[in-house]
């Protein structure tokens, strides 16, 4: 193989996580070129998005974009659009319109959640303050609704539609479970519409813009929602990591906020003395952190959770979750797309191995 050819798709299997050798042959070289091509107008677009007249908000607008990020849900946008007419202007648009949805969430998030970093920087509403945060993923929010208009009423559905999931998720995750419900499938209902709803629309959208045959709409929809809330999963194991480096946040951080996640909610319902001692001394430790004490009190015990068996029990529901995802792909044709659409889950799945 040359170098060249050795290279196609380097960048595209880079985003998605996976070894190039997914796109060997010419077809999986060809979609590699199709989406790293769609990935460029992309990013550029963001680029030119992203600018702002006013000096502050130019800077907090672009502060976590530039920060990084994989752009995952551009990126499967385009992946699904190579089941249709490819990179039109419309698949385009609708993909940089749910990277800045993304955008604007992570900053509203990081407020909610009193997350330090995000993406291996200060969360902005440590540099800035909360108010500006919260603005800044408003303005966001509002760049993306311009771009979604431009593409007609379904898009504006779509937006719609997906937004209204991804606040309600935050609402439920802030209020918590109510009196009778299961706290288990609460969480993952949160984690559907809070992470799930918007892969999903990615991975739908690349089909509606890209004038693709209508019976891959919903499957592709069910899969990128499965895709994200085992993406989640994976996200609270990870969030236990004894490497920072590797995260971008202290180890820990949303359990120390009092975030639940899955690990702590099954270690919950747990019965064995070690796991009431360790669950009961994680709650106390939370509550001394939120009345002022430092964060390093849980050191100990987050250890104890990374090691315990609750965890080994999220990653084998993330990796249930993900065979749900792989399932729905059934119905593509056999081809670079359905391939690279499996290896991205097969590849999430086995991110915190």
């Amino acid at each position: 193989m040359t170098s060249s050819s050795a290279a196609t798709g380097s960048r595209l299997a880079s985003r998605l996580g996976f070894s190039d050798r997914v796109f060997i042959g010419p077809a999986a070289r060809k979609l590699a070129r199709e989406v790293e091509a769609g990935l460029d107008l992309v990013e550029s677009g963001l680029a030119e998005d992203l600018r702002v007249a006013d000096a502050l908000a130019d800077a907090t607008s672009r502060y976590l974009y530039e920060a990084g990020g994989k752009r995952v849900r551009p990126v499967l946008a385009l992946l699904t659009a190579q089941l249709g007419g490819g990179n039109l202007p419309a698949v385009i648009d609708i993909a940089k319109a749910l990277e800045l949805t993304h955008l604007g969430s992570l900053y509203h998030d990081d407020v909610m959640d009193g997350a330090d970093r995000r993406r291996g920087v200060p969360a902005a509403h440590a540099v800035w303050g909360n108010n500006v945060a919260i603005l800044t993923g408003d303005i966001l929010f509002s760049r993306a609704l311009k771009l979604m208009s431009g593409q007609g009423d379904r898009a504006i559905r779509l937006q719609a539609d997906t937004f209204e999931r991804l606040v309600l998720g935050q609402m439920h995750e802030t209020v918590g479970p109510q009196p009778g419900d299961d706290p288990i499938a609460f969480y993952i209902q949160v984690l559907a519409d809070k992470t799930g709803s918007l892969i999903a629309a990615a991975t739908q959208a690349g089909v509606i813009f890209s004038g693709a045959p209508a019976e891959f709409e919903e499957p592709l929809r069910v899969y990128g929602e499965k895709v994200g809330v085992a993406f989640q999963l994976l996200d609270d194991v990870i969030d236990l990591s004894a490497k920072p480096e590797d995260t971008g946040k202290v180890p820990g951080t949303d359990l120390r906020a009092g975030v639940p996640t899955m690990p702590s909610l099954l270690l919950g319902v747990e019965t064995d003395p070690e796991s009431v001692a360790l669950a009961a001394e994680i709650d106390a430790g939370v509550q001394r952190i939120a009345a002022g004490e430092d964060p390093s009190i849980l050191d100990d015990a987050l250890s104890r959770l990374r090691d315990h068996d609750v965890t080994r029990k999220t990653l084998d529901l993330a990796r249930s979750w993900t065979q749900g995802a792989i399932d729905e792909l059934a119905v593509l044709p056999k081809g670079p797309v359905r391939e690279a659409l499996t290896r991205f889950a097969e590849t999430l799945a086995d991110r915190s191995s």
